[in-house]
């Protein structure tokens, strides 16, 4: 096996929007790598939680409100080239996340294949 240079992106969304989030991302990019397209890896339904501050027009919960919602953890990697990484953050998560300021994480990695 082989290690290639890889940025994994990891998101957090509820439910209700996994899939407009799926079909966004994958509009801005095929994500292909080693004979496959659209790769991408869910993790079962968990809890996020955040309080709304003062100022901030959320799409849920009210200033000082402490909100719960369910959250699916969306992963997927590209290699790593910067350009294409902020495509993928600006065009295809933030424009098809519901929450205003969504929870992304990008870590710089490595994939094993053949």
């Amino acid at each position: 096996m082989k290690l290639h240079p890889v940025y994994r992106i990891t998101v957090f969304v509820p439910p209700a929007h996994l899939e407009a989030l799926k079909a966004g991302i994958l509009s801005v990019d095929p994500l292909a790598a080693g004979g496959y397209a659209a790769g991408m890896w869910e993790s079962a339904p968990g809890r996020e939680q955040f309080r709304v501050l003062d100022g901030t027009a959320s799409a849920s919960g009210r200033p000082g409100e402490l909100v719960r919602e369910p959250s699916v953890r969306l992963e997927f990697c590209i290699p790593r080239d910067p350009r294409r990484l902020q495509r993928l953050l600006t065009q295809g998560i933030a424009a098809h996340h519901p929450w205003n300021t969504p929870a992304v994480f990008v870590d710089s990695t490595e994939f094993a294949s053949p």
